[in-house]
């Protein structure tokens, strides 16, 4: 009886440590922003009203919208924006325009990820160097360069994977909420009255005698819930469970402490609106706080790069993205994986965006948008989830949905606000992944049409070879083929300039579907052909980990010795010519064949052998 509670208590410290890290460090920044703009003028009753705003925006969006209704929505176990998405537009297959618009603005939310991406590390690690300010006015020119160098050991040490110092996340961030709650303790004591902020009238008779200020500081109080989708998009690595006693036990009463203390402490001495969170602490525990904040700040950038890395798999499966190099960092855990690509263009955009903004203040303007999107993106399909997948009454689908739809879009058009002061930023780069995304599917889409159109079957052409068959020679081909029955360009290539035909000839197409995993054994499915030719499909799940010759391994149950020092992997490469009638507009054409020409490592993304044989395919037209 010992373990299943040892285990739970190690999911329950991990859950703290990689799904609330990023939640956990918003008190560095979130108060400072609100009165730090002036906005909203320093008197008993607004301090009550906005600390009132925090309690019952961190209630309303993370206790009652994420953990406890979008938690119950999961695919198969899984969380996040794409298993969200697949678990949609499979309950509306039957509605193809609908299905169309979801996939759209879900794959628009997911883009938005990356943006999120890139401000969240920045404005976290910022704010935590910030606090050397506090310490000496001298440490303010060292500020940005120390963030740097932070940043780049962190994005450095990607590659050699994170199960070596995931262990300590939990224990550092459950340290850190304990601090929290003390230092917020510390401060409610000499004003214990400041608790009654928790009741929901305060922060109405706020909105009520502030309408347009309460407008404009719903786009610093979003701060408070930052990064709380990693709760759905981590469903899968701790259940709902952990999760749930995690935010209910430790992270919301520690985050609700030490708000209020710092709304005690302004009442007390308006002057630390400068950074109300490190003049709450003594001076003789000033330099450990950063420390400490500098370890939490690294932390939930880390979650966040991970999950940067575990999105771009899922949206490359799902045919949203060419194929990148992908490098596995653990042999326990598929899941741990390095995307080069990925790791540096995030390392870019933080170094731009925090020499561009140069303060956690500034990033706090650029902030908000993104989130705020994704957000309401979540809640428009959790609508259709409940609706049509789980087949709930329709008034009961628009209750559960309509008030958080109301409170998200509040908050997305008060961040509208930030737009010219730097909100621009992450909707730039969500855009611009957006657009690359969506022509690289259509140009793919376009490609297997003119496939089609000219395809040669692939069981005439066997029987036409068969009449004067070539000469066969030993071991195993395996030709990789986008649509089943159709002739590899590469199996024509192969005989026209070898004139010889394998012993065994494998015609293997990779499906990916909207599901998260694809168990071994509904992994494979095999058709002879006769004459030792089969044609093979093999079926993935966005998160499964694609091993092909792991998976071709099963063909031998069915009569085919796959022997690795006599296998040869022929892939198609396809030449991307310009469409001479309609298509996609010639710029995104030029894009597309860029992507198309860039795309490497594909034998890597199969985790074929390092000998595989690349074969040159035909040109093809889109």
């Amino acid at each position: 009886m010992s373990a299943p509670k040892s285990s739970s208590a190690a999911l329950i410290i991990g859950a703290i440590g990689v799904v609330y890290g990023d939640i956990g460090t918003s008190v560095l920044y979130a108060t400072k922003e609100v009165f730090g703009h002036g906005h909203v003028p320093f008197t008993h009753e607004n301090v009550y009203g906005i600390l009132s705003m925090f309690f019952w925006t961190l209630t309303i969006i993370v206790s009652l919208k994420y953990v406890v209704l979008v938690l119950r929505a999961d695919n198969e176990g899984e969380g996040g924006l794409v298993a969200m998405l697949a678990l949609a537009s499979r309950a509306v297959a039957d509605k193809p325009r609908v299905r169309n618009v979801l996939l759209a603005i879900g794959i628009f939310g997911t883009s938005l990820f990356y943006g999120d991406g890139v401000i969240t590390p920045a404005i976290s690690v910022l704010s935590a160097i910030e606090g050397l300010e506090v310490v000496s006015p001298h440490f303010k020119h060292y500020v940005i360069p120390i963030t740097l160098v932070v940043l780049f050991c962190l994005f450095a040490v990607q590659k050699r994977g994170t199960a070596g110092i995931g262990k300590f996340f939990g224990p550092i961030t459950l340290a850190w909420f304990l601090v929290l709650a003390v230092l917020g303790v510390s401060q409610i004591l000499g004003h214990p009255a400041i608790l009654k902020a928790v009741s929901p009238h305060y922060a109405l008779k706020f909105i009520w005698d502030n309408p347009m200020t309460s407008f404009i500081v719903l786009g610093a109080t979003v701060l408070c819930v930052t990064g709380a989708e990693a709760l759905y998009a981590d469903l899968g690595h701790f259940g709902k469970g952990p999760i749930r006693i995690a935010w209910f036990s430790v992270v919301m009463p520690a985050l609700t402490l030490n708000y209020f203390g710092q709304g005690a402490l302004l009442l007390e001495n308006p002057e630390a609106v400068k950074n109300p969170f490190f003049m709450m602490a003594p001076e003789w525990a000033l330099i450990p706080l950063v420390l400490l904040a500098t370890m939490a700040t690294v932390i939930a950038s880390q979650a966040l790069i991970t999950g940067a890395f575990s999105v771009t798999r899922q949206v490359i499966q799902l045919g949203y993205l060419p194929r990148l190099n992908i490098e596995h960092t653990s042999v326990r855990s598929a899941g741990q994986i390095y995307i080069p690509f990925v790791n540096w263009g995030l390392f870019v955009a933080i170094v731009l965006a925090v020499v561009m903004f140069r303060s956690s203040s500034n990033l706090a303007a650029a902030y908000g948008i993104a989130v705020t999107t994704d957000m309401l993106i979540t809640t428009v399909l959790t609508f259709f989830v409940i609706r049509y997948a789980w087949k709930l009454p329709l008034l009961l689908c628009i209750g559960a949905t309509a008030t958080f739809f109301v409170v998200d879009f509040a908050f997305f058009a008060s961040n509208l606000l930030k737009l010219p002061e730097g909100g621009w930023f992450p909707l730039l780069i969500g855009g611009g992944i957006f657009m690359l995304m969506i022509t690289w599917k259509e140009g793919r889409r376009l490609m297997g049409e003119t496939q089609r159109t000219d395809a040669i079957d692939l069981r005439s052409f066997l029987d036409a070879v068969f009449v004067s068959p070539p000469a066969r020679v030993d071991g195993t081909a395996v030709f990789l083929t986008a649509e089943p029955g159709v002739t590899p360009n590469a199996l024509l290539h192969n005989l026209k300039h070898n004139k010889v035909l394998h012993e065994q000839n494998l015609f293997v197409t990779v499906r990916n579907h909207e599901v998260p995993w694809i168990p071994m054994d509904k992994r494979i499915e095999v058709e002879s052909l006769g004459r030792h030719c089969w044609q093979v499909m093999v079926h993935y799940g966005f998160k499964n980990d694609v091993d092909l010759p792991r998976a071709l391994e099963n063909a031998r149950l069915r009569g085919c010795q796959l022997e690795p020092m006599t296998t040869s992997y022929f892939l198609s490469r396809d030449v991307v010519i310009p469409t001479l009638g309609s298509g996609m507009a010639p710029w995104r054409e030029k894009l597309f064949a860029q992507m198309h020409h860039n795309a490497s490592g594909a034998a890597n993304f199969l985790n074929l052998p390092n000998n595989a044989v690349v074969e040159l395919g035909s040109k093809i037209e889109i």
